[in-house]
């Protein structure tokens, strides 16, 4: 089991299950969001429980997904696509190792101009 949280505790949550590999997502929704790109891994949804959720507000970024932050610190945590069985995770949200590996980048033509992608087995330019 892992355990994870924003930065100030209004949100937590438990991961019951395997962790998908970490994709670093360059696309201009998660450089807006969270400043760079998003590394995240995932879950079947019936492995993730939240433990403390009074701080989760959920925004609709895309006709197709969803976002879920901490209203009181802004801690970027999920990202959800209608009608999926998973839930990403922000790599970062999950207290101490994770036990996932980087593998790979999508949406590298939105990369920013400021920083190298590096690492992971492969780099999509779109999805």
């Amino acid at each position: 089991m892992k355990t994870g949280s924003c930065l100030c505790g209004a949100v937590s949550f438990d991961v019951h299950g395997q962790l998908r590999p970490v994709l670093a997502c360059h696309c201009i929704q998660c450089r807006k969001q969270t400043g760079n790109y998003m590394s995240a891994t995932a879950c079947a949804d019936a492995e993730l429980k939240l433990t403390r959720a009074d701080g989760l507000k959920w925004f609709r970024s895309s006709p197709e997904a969803q976002r879920g932050f901490c209203q009181e610190c802004g801690s970027v945590l999920f990202w959800k696509q209608d009608g999926s069985d998973t839930t990403s995770i922000s790599a970062g949200a999950i207290d101490g190792a994770t036990g996932a590996t980087l593998e790979g980048h999508i949406f590298c033509e939105s990369a920013g101009d400021y920083y190298e992608i590096a690492g992971g087995s492969y780099r999509k330019e779109r999805w």
